[in-house]
């Protein structure tokens, strides 16, 4: 399982995935371009010192990231998708795809994902923050496979 952020724009956002990564073990990907320099000092201070405990590939556009999925299947998060997060079945090798936080991804991305999941939320909302939709997500993927972390 990996977590895959397509052109984040929000260093803060990065940084709180980055956590996550390290706290259940799951490797994240990061496509470029991003909205902000990798050095920026607000990656590191939300990641805290768990960025040191989580990998991070960072991949020179969308195309160059493909090169490195193989046969795995890529799930796309969606406010646009029909089906929810809690209808799906996942698997080991599958890798969660985030969106640009003001625009998501564009369509020719979105037609190269095998499936695509919305996380229910109430009327009248947009969206979620990507950072917490991607911890909801992968939780739940964690959770069916019986992959998470087992306290110490």
């Amino acid at each position: 399982m990996r977590i895959a952020l397509y052109e984040p724009e929000i260093a803060g956002n990065v940084g709180a995935v980055l956590r996550l990564g390290a706290c259940l073990g799951v490797p994240v990907d990061l496509i470029e371009p991003m909205g902000f320099a990798w050095d920026d000092k607000r990656v590191r201070r939300t990641a805290m010192d768990y960025i040191d405990h989580v990998v991070v590939t960072r991949h020179k556009g969308f195309d160059a990231f493909r090169e490195t999925t193989g046969e795995a299947r890529l799930i796309l998060l969606t406010t646009k998708a029909d089906r929810s997060l809690y209808e799906a079945v996942f698997e080991p090798m599958d890798i969660l795809l985030f969106g640009r936080e003001s625009a998501g991804v564009p369509a020719e991305v979105a037609a190269k994902c095998g499936l695509k999941l919305k996380i229910p939320t109430v009327p009248g909302v947009r969206s979620l923050n990507m950072a917490m939709a991607a911890g909801i997500a992968a939780s739940e993927a964690l959770r069916q496979l019986r992959l998470a972390p087992l306290p110490a």
